[in-house]
């Protein structure tokens, strides 16, 4: 099944390998790459850019997406919309939701839309933007690829200080007072893992809205924990020196140690052919859930409260001013 894949933050350090999987081994479909800049100021554009010039006669398109503002996510995505209507594009067979941000050496950051940005970025662009599509995806269906992370799980990851959870009032997951106590590092962690936990549970109510309408029922959703990706450009971007060092010079020489006391320590590279096998469904067909790398996982006791997800659910329509 052919089709246009959408991958948001597609010049990360998964997603440039994801996108060379694609070209190679999945001709037939057409890549629609969204990034914050699409100059070659940005040198991770560059290389996008130069990935996709390897590929002769790729089906690819590099667009601006600014996640942080959910005015840009509407209108890129009734833009697709109107290039699938119009034949333009192939209808829609994958949207991978890859963008995340975190911040770990400040203190909560707030968008121009009022939230706090990684709950946005990670999770209110994208719902906002699968909502906008579920109607381009094509008569055969598709799916839909979240990110989740080990961080949503309370106790997994090394990282963790303050355990991930959704406060009983959600508007404190969009809008949280400040920090106490102010804990850059320990409390950016936390606003990270949140929006990973809020990913998780909204891909529950999203399955089952999928699944009760007849026209989205081929649709199906998941969620991957892609791994600790030692490589990732992510430990060197809003991070303390600790990270950077480690990213550079610890991770890369003990990798194999590593993986062996962690075997979801792996490279980008192979967390990127990954996720395109699911978001093609070469991995998985017609399976919809929780997947760590691509075996069917548990995720965290929080995620499988129907009730929570159904509140998820339905303030995630508020804050995107969505109405289905």
């Amino acid at each position: 099944m052919a089709g246009t894949v959408i991958i948001t933050a597609a010049n990360s350090s998964l997603a440039i390998p994801a996108v060379q999987h694609l070209l190679a081994k999945f001709p037939d479909y057409t890549a629609v790459l969204t990034v914050r800049d699409t100059t070659d100021n940005d040198i991770n554009t560059k290389k996008l850019r130069a990935t996709i010039a390897k590929v002769p006669n790729a089906r690819a398109s590099i667009h601006q997406l600014d996640l942080a503002k959910l005015s840009a996510v509407n209108e890129f995505a009734d833009g697709i919309a109107e290039k699938i209507q119009n034949g333009s594009l192939p209808p829609l067979a994958s949207l991978i939701c890859n963008a995340y941000y975190w911040n770990l050496v400040g203190e909560a950051e707030t968008t121009v839309d009022g939230y706090e940005k990684s709950i946005q970025v990670s999770h209110l662009a994208h719902a906002a933007l699968i909502f906008r599509l579920l109607g381009s995806f094509g008569s055969e269906g598709g799916r839909i690829v979240l990110f989740a992370s080990d961080a949503h799980f309370p106790g997994k990851n090394g990282l963790e200080k303050y355990p991930p959870t959704l406060p009983d009032d959600l508007e404190l997951l969009v809008k949280p007072g400040p920090d106490k106590p102010v804990d850059n590092l320990g409390r950016g962690f936390q606003r990270y893992a949140n929006s990973k936990l809020a990913v998780v549970t909204w891909l529950y109510a999203l399955n089952r809205y999928l699944e009760k309408e007849p026209k989205l029922g081929k649709i199906t959703a998941v969620a991957i924990n892609p791994g600790n990706l030692t490589d990732s450009r992510a430990l060197r971007t809003k991070t303390p020196m600790m990270l950077v060092i480690l990213s550079r010079f610890v991770f890369p020489l003990f990798r194999p140690l590593l993986r062996f006391m962690d075997p979801t320590m792996r490279s980008s590279a192979e967390a990127g052919i990954d996720v395109i096998d699911l978001a093609t469904e070469k991995s998985h067909p017609h399976q919809r859930g929780y997947f760590t790398l691509l075996k069917e996982d548990v995720s965290a006791p929080e995620t499988l409260h129907e009730t929570k997800q159904q509140d998820l659910w339905e303030k995630t329509l508020q804050w995107t001013k969505t109405t289905l």
